[in-house]
């Protein structure tokens, strides 16, 4: 017999304002904690030093996890010009000074190097892993790792503000694996400078945004609320109007409407016949879709694949019709 997990069978997504200082996995495990949710699991790191969103999946929405790993971003940052550091931010030692500092005009003609599919190489104290080690341990022990440059897409970067010579506000739209640090430090070397990151705030991740964020604040007041009455009861009163749907990072995703007996043999892990269905417009506009949502009365169900007119449960979401 399987050993019962610890906390409440709770399912969604937080869109947790990270706060400087804070590291993705202390935060994960501070929601966690907070919700008395049984699993827990974030969906794109964010480092000490960069705030903002990171969107945190609670239950049975750690299997979606996956679904926002190619979500695009966006991040508002500042450089600070003439000092690259070993991290390419301010954490990190001095390697070398300039005294160049450019000028407006002289961004703005460099800016359009950077957007659309351009080559990077991360920077050394990233989470890339060589050899089966993570370049940070390999750097933070004197090695020098040796990381091969990569694609990646960038469609918006834009200077937003100056506010003296030695700094710059830019805003990115970017894709999936892009460094802010690496953009940073190849703008100043293109620039004829040094330059790292001063700071970094992460205001998108997919379809999650700065208007649904909830701070480290306001969820220790409410944790000091919910400790004084039962966990359930808590949990509904106090934390659950900030729980957002699983189905939240699904939204592109076609959705396949089914019925009662559909959605048990599904849950059963069994193939259903889908001919005679009724679809929605992205899976009628998509006949030949391959990654599907079952729902039933609009609650999440699996999600599968379409074979020759079956759907068929790749994963299967262990949920009460009420979660």
């Amino acid at each position: 017999m399987g050993r019962r997990r610890k906390g409440l069978p709770i399912h969604g997504w937080i869109n947790f304002d990270k706060p400087e200082g804070m590291t993705s996995t202390a935060a994960v495990g501070k929601i966690r904690r907070l919700f008395n949710a049984q699993k827990a699991g974030h969906a794109g790191t964010l480092d000490p030093l960069a705030q903002g969103i990171l969107p945190i999946a609670l239950g049975e929405a750690t299997k979606t996890v996956p679904f926002m790993m190619d979500a695009a971003k966006t991040y508002h940052f500042t450089v600070c010009w003439g000092v690259a550091t070993t991290t390419d931010d301010r954490e990190g030692d001095v390697l070398e000074t300039s005294s160049h500092r450019p000028t407006d005009a002289d961004i703005e003609d460099v800016i359009g190097a950077f957007i659309g599919n351009i080559s990077q190489v991360p920077p050394a104290f990233s989470a890339i892993k060589l050899d089966g080690r993570r370049a940070y341990d390999m750097a933070r022990a004197g090695e020098k790792p040796e990381i091969s440059a990569r694609s990646v897409q960038v469609d918006r970067l834009t200077l937003v503000n100056r506010p003296d010579n030695d700094t710059a506000q830019f805003a990115v739209d970017c894709g999936k694996g892009t460094y802010v640090r690496s953009l940073a430090r190849d703008m100043a070397l293109k620039l004829g400078t040094f330059g790292h990151v001063h700071y970094l705030r992460r205001t998108r991740v997919g379809p999650f945004d700065e208007k649904s964020t909830i701070g480290l604040d306001i969820l220790d007041d409410l944790g000091h609320i919910a400790a004084e009455v039962d966990a359930l009861d808590a949990f509904n009163a106090q934390l659950k109007p900030h729980l957002l749907p699983l189905q939240t990072v699904l939204d592109d995703i076609p959705a396949l409407p089914i019925n009662e007996k559909e959605a048990r043999d599904i849950r059963m892990g069994r193939a259903v016949n889908i001919t005679a269905h009724v679809v929605d417009d992205k899976l009628s506009e998509s006949p030949g879709a391959t990654k599907v949502l079952a729902l039933f009365e609009n609650h999440p169900v699996a999600l599968g694949k379409l074979e020759e007119g079956r759907f068929q449960p790749v994963r299967v979401f262990n949920l009460s019709d009420k979660n």
